[in-house]
């Protein structure tokens, strides 16, 4: 694979490292995608007593006060609104088919929505991911409008980028002019969202997988679309969002020589000693 240079000319060729060379299974993609979405779901549910706070206790024995025994009326619970000596004025409450009453089958804060994937299967599935980003057919797929020599490797140069205009200058010269303006388009939510902080469909744009913690990821966070990541956080739903494997996805060389380096995503990783510090 060719390397570019901040001109847009090769530098280069490089050989991909082994993880790219993973049989796309869309399935195994899915599921690492779905796991990670459920794991960050946040629980919700009704006030466990949400309309059982009424005293709507009505006797059905023959001889009780305030019973309605004799009265020709269903058993259902009810509260008394008003009363002239043994006369009731009752209203349905509590059980589900009152008014203010409760749910018959509510959402409970206490179920769990996580889900498990196994070690090995949660590597495939973001090797696969990575092997899709290099398939023009599935990146055609996610609408992403391809610059002209994708797929190619950027030069680490790009990681010591600090202002937005600059990267969106660099951005055009590697040809992602059209996809920025293709992801600048948001959309009015149909619906309830409107009103929960989501008021906008807003599309996805090209990733950038970088080395380390660098410039470049605060330089990118005001370009809409864009995402800048470290290679060692990769995950399914970065590489696939919404379960469809094929993102634009762009590598640093310096990103492509740690993947290979460290042998991150495979079964049999290089693992970093972490120094103890004496108290």
């Amino acid at each position: 694979m060719i390397i570019q240079n901040l001109e847009g000319k090769k530098v280069k060729e490089v050989r991909i490292p082994e993880q790219f060379n993973e049989e796309y299974h869309p399935n195994l993609i899915k599921r690492a995608v779905l796991t990670l979405q459920s794991n960050k779901r946040q629980p919700y549910g009704a006030k466990p007593k949400a309309g059982l706070r009424a005293s709507a206790r009505i006797s059905k024995r023959r001889h009780d006060y305030r019973g309605c025994y004799g009265h020709g009326i269903s058993r259902v619970p009810r509260k008394v609104t008003w009363r002239r000596g043994t006369q009731f004025g009752w209203v349905g409450a509590v059980i589900p088919g009152t008014r203010g009453g409760r749910k018959a089958h509510p959402p409970k804060a206490e179920k769990n929505w996580s889900k498990k994937i196994n070690i090995k299967e949660k590597r495939k599935a973001i090797r696969s991911a990575m092997s899709a980003t290099l398939n023009l057919d599935l990146v055609k797929a996610r609408n992403h409008i391809i610059p002209k020599d994708y797929p190619f490797i950027i030069e680490s140069k790009i990681e010591d980028s600090q202002k937005t205009k600059e990267l969106k200058q660099i951005f055009e010269i590697l040809g992602l002019k059209e996809e920025l303006k293709r992801v600048e388009v948001k959309k009015v939510r149909a619906g309830k969202g409107k009103s929960r902080g989501r008021k906008y469909r807003k599309k996805i744009g090209p990733l950038i997988v970088v080395s380390s913690n660098c410039k470049l990821k605060k330089a990118g966070t005001n370009i809409p679309g864009v995402e800048i990541i470290e290679v060692n956080k990769l995950n399914a739903e970065l590489l696939a969002p919404g379960t469809q494997a094929g993102r634009l996805t762009l590598f640093t060389d310096k990103a492509i020589e740690r993947l290979e380096k460290e042998k991150l995503f495979t079964n049999n990783p290089i693992k970093k000693e972490i120094k103890k510090v004496k108290k």
